[in-house]
């Protein structure tokens, strides 16, 4: 059998926790630079517009994994039964319709205010 040398297994280790730090780090100065942006146009009398609509943005995501939840549920039953492999199908399903009725619990409360 071939085995990688330990230098290339420790590489081979490290490669995913360099990522995943590095991405972290990116992450992290994104939102402190965003944040402090923002509360600099505060302090001179700016109002931040804001580029992400909850609304719509919850709308789209549970109604895609409504369907695609409902899709899979439907194979993994037809194809397996009940067993654990239906959770692949209902988790997505259940994302979705909890999703979806925060659209609607959310609209319905904007609109009575």
């Amino acid at each position: 059998m071939n085995t990688a040398s330990p230098t290339a297994q420790v590489l081979i280790a490290l490669i995913p926790i360099v990522g995943i730090v590095a991405g972290g780090v990116v992450v992290f100065f994104y939102l402190y630079w965003n944040y402090k942006k923002s509360e600099l146009l505060i302090r001179q009398g700016y109002v931040p517009q804001r580029l992400f609509d909850l609304d719509t943005f919850s709308l789209l995501a549970g109604l895609l994994n409504f369907s695609i939840g409902l899709v899979l549920s439907m194979y993994f039953l037809l194809r397996g039964g009940l067993g654990p492999s239906l959770l692949g199908g209902l988790i997505p399903f259940a994302i979705g319709v909890s999703l979806t009725v925060f659209y609607f619990i959310r609209t319905h409360s904007t609109k009575r205010q």
